[in-house]
C-alpha cells in the first residue's frame, strides 16, 4: 500500500512539473494583473458611489437640521400667541423631523464606516497590484531561467587561470 502511495505521489509530482513547464508564467502573471486591475476598478467605483451617497446624506442632514431650527422658531411663535392646537401640529412635525434626522445620522455613520473600510481595502489592493506589476517587470527583464543558470555559474578559463595563480602564490609564501 505504501509503495502505491509513493508511486502515486511521484506520478502526480511529474504531472505537475510538466504542467508548470507548459504554462507560461508571464502570461499567467499578466492575466492575474488584469484581474487585479478590474477588481480594483470595481472597488474604486464602489468607493466613488459611496462618497457621493455620503455627500448626499450630509446635505440632507444639514437641511433637516435647518428645518428643525425653523420648527423651533414656529413653536416659539405659537406659544407666544397662545395657539396650542397649532403648537401641537408643529411639535408633531418637529418630532417626525427629529426622527428623520436620527435615521439620516445613523445612516451617515454606517456609510462612513463602510466608506473607510472600502478605501482601506482599495489601498491594500493597489499596493498588491503594484507588487505584482514589479514582479512582472522583473520577470520580463530577467533572462530565461536556463540561460541565467548557465551564465551565473559558468566559469571562464581566464578566471580559472587567475584563481590558480593566486592559490599557487599563497602556497609559495607559506
Amino acid at each position: 500500500m505504501a509503495l502505491i502511495n509513493r508511486m502515486s505521489r511521484l506520478f502526480t509530482a511529474d504531472v505537475h512539473a510538466v504542467l508548470d513547464r507548459i504554462e507560461e508564467p508571464d502570461v499567467l502573471l499578466k492575466h492575474a494583473i488584469r484581474e487585479m486591475e478590474d477588481e480594483l476598478a470595481r472597488g474604486e467605483q464602489r468607493v466613488h458611489g459611496l462618497a457621493i451617497e455620503r455627500a448626499t446624506l450630509d446635505d440632507r442632514h444639514r437641511k433637516v437640521l435647518a428645518i428643525i431650527a425653523e420648527l423651533a422658531d414656529q413653536l416659539d411663535v405659537c406659544f407666544a400667541n397662545g395657539n396650542d392646537d397649532l403648537a401641537r401640529k408643529v411639535l408633531k412635525r418637529r418630532l417626525e423631523t427629529e426622527r428623520l434626522e436620527k435615521h439620516v445620522d445613523e445612516r451617515r455613520a454606517t456609510l462612513g464606516k463602510e466608506l473607510d473600510a472600502r478605501r482601506t481595502a482599495c489601498n491594500e489592493q493597489r499596493e498588491q497590484l503594484d507588487v505584482m506589476r514589479q514582479k512582472a517587470e522583473l520577470l520580463a527583464t530577467a533572462p530565461s531561467h536556463e540561460s541565467a543558470e548557465r551564465s551565473d555559474f559558468a566559469v571562464a578559463d581566464d578566471e580559472v587561470e587567475v584563481a590558480f595563480l593566486r592559490e599557487r602564490h599563497k602556497r609559495a609564501q607559506s
